[in-house]
C-alpha cells in the first residue's frame, strides 16, 4: 500500500484521518500501572510499555472499553532474589553474606478499562477519566544457596521455593488532558494506586502491590497524515506511600515509554516501542545486607497494529513485545501484549461532538 493516500486529497477526509487513530488513541489513553517487576520484592506501581504509539492524540467522545493481555517472564539473582526470600521471612536478614539464589517468575494477566470522554473543553483540552482493574495469575519460583555468617560461625540454607496466585489485582483511576495543534499534539495525566488487590507479605506472588501510589506526567505526538509518520512518548514520575505490612518505602520512580510507527494503509500500521525505566532515589526499608535498592530496565521491541469497524463501534487489535536489558535490582526478561479496543465510530457522531484528531485544533 502507497503511503500516499493519507495526502489531504478528496479521498482522505478529517472524518477519515480520525478513524486511522481513534481506535489506536483509546489503547494510548490506557495510562495505567498493572502487577510487574521493581523495587519492593520485584514489584512496581508502573507497568512499563502502558504508552505508546499516538498516546497524546485526541480521542472521540464517549465511552471506550479496552482489553489488554499481558504476558511476562522475567529472571533474577542475587540480591533480587534475596531480597523476597528475606520478605517472607525465609532468612535473617541481619547475617547473609552470600545471595547465591535465582528468582524466576511468570505473569499472565488481562487488564480491563472503561474509560469515559468528555466533548466539552476543559482549559481548552479534551477531559478523559477511567479506572482500571486487572484479574489473572502469578508464578514465582526461586531456588539456589544463602550462605550466612555470624562471628566465625556459617551456615548453608539450599533449596527452592515456589508460590501461585490467582485472582485480582489493585483499581487504578486515572485522568488525562490533550490538546491538538496540527501535526502536533500534547498531554497531561495523573493517575494512582488503590491497594485493594491480592496481596500478602509471606507469599512470594501477588497480584497487589500491597500500599498506596501516584503518578503523574506529560507527553507528546507527532503524527502527520500526509506521509503516515508517527512517534509518541510519555514520561512521568511515582510516589509511593509506605507499605504498612512491611513498613517498607519504594524509592521515587521516572519512567518513559516511546513509541514509533508508520501507517502503511489506514487500518494498517506498524513500528517499534520502547521503555526507560529508574529510580531516583533508593527504597526504604531494605535490609542493609542489601545495600541501596534502586531499580532500572530498558525494554525495546516491534509492533503492529489494525484498525477495522465492529457494527458502530471503531475496533483496534494490536500486539507488541519488549526484550529487557541493562536491568538492575530487578528481574528482567520479555512480556508481550495484546491489544483489543472499542471506541465511538467518527460516523456515528454528530458534527457538535467531533474532535479534531488531525488538524488544526478549535481550542476553546
Amino acid at each position: 500500500m502507497q503511503v500516499s493516500i493519507f495526502r489531504r486529497d478528496a479521498g482522505a477526509s478529517d472524518a477519515t484521518l480520525k478513524r486511522m487513530a481513534m481506535a489506536l488513541v483509546v489503547c494510548a489513553a490506557l495510562a495505567l500501572p498493572g502487577a510487574a517487576r521493581a523495587d519492593e520484592g520485584g514489584v512496581s506501581f508502573w507497568l512499563p510499555g502502558l504508552f505508546g504509539s499516538l498516546a497524546a492524540v485526541p480521542a472521540q467522545p464517549g465511552w471506550s472499553f479496552a482489553a489488554i493481555n499481558y504476558f511476562t517472564s522475567v529472571q533474577g539473582s542475587g540480591a533480587v532474589a534475596a531480597a523476597r526470600e528475606i520478605t517472607v521471612g525465609r532468612f535473617n536478614p541481619s547475617v547473609n553474606v552470600n545471595l547465591n539464589v535465582n528468582l524466576k517468575a511468570n505473569a499472565d494477566l488481562v487488564l480491563l478499562n472503561p474509560s469515559y470522554v468528555f466533548a466539552t473543553p476543559v482549559f481548552g483540552g479534551q477531559l478523559a477519566v477511567g479506572l482500571m482493574g486487572i484479574v489473572g495469575a502469578n508464578n514465582v519460583d526461586l531456588n539456589g544457596t544463602l550462605t550466612a555468617g555470624f562471628r566465625g560461625l556459617s551456615a548453608t540454607r539450599q533449596g527452592t521455593a515456589s508460590d501461585s496466585t490467582s485472582g485480582y489485582g489493585d483499581l487504578y483511576p486515572q485522568a488525562t488532558l490533550r490538546w491538538n495543534n496540527g501535526v502536533n499534539s500534547f498531554m497531561t495525566y495523573l493517575t494512582g494506586d488503590i491497594p485493594v488487590g491480592t496481596y500478602s507479605s509471606s507469599q512470594l506472588a501477588n497480584l497487589g502491590i500491597g500500599h498506596g501510589a501516584v503518578d503523574g506526567g506529560a507527553g507528546y505526538t507527532y503524527f502527520n497524515p500526509a506521509t503516515g509518520h508517527e512517534f509518541s512518548f510519555v514520561t512521568g514520575v511515582t510516589y509511593n506511600l509506605i507499605n504498612p505490612s512491611t513498613n517498607y518505602q519504594n524509592g521515587i520512580d521516572w519512567h518513559l515509554d516511546w513509541g514509533a510507527s508508520q501507517f502503511l494503509s489506514k487500518q494498517f500500521l506498524v513500528g517499534g516501542v520502547g521503555y526507560f525505566y529508574a529510580q531516583l532515589s533508593p527504597d526504604r526499608g531494605s535490609a542493609p545486607i542489601l545495600g541501596p535498592v534502586s531499580s532500572q530496565v530498558i525494554g525495546v521491541g516491534p509492533q503492529v497494529g489494525f484498525i477495522f469497524p465492529v457494527g458502530s463501534a471503531q475496533t483496534y487489535l494490536g500486539l507488541k513485545a519488549y526484550g529487557e536489558f541493562d536491568g538492575h535490582d530487578r528481574p528482567s526478561g520479555w512480556n508481550a501484549w495484546v491489544t483489543l479496543s472499542f471506541s465511538p465510530s467518527p460516523q456515528q457522531s454528530g458534527a457538535a461532538h467531533t474532535v479534531p484528531l488531525i488538524g488544526k485544533a478549535s481550542m476553546q
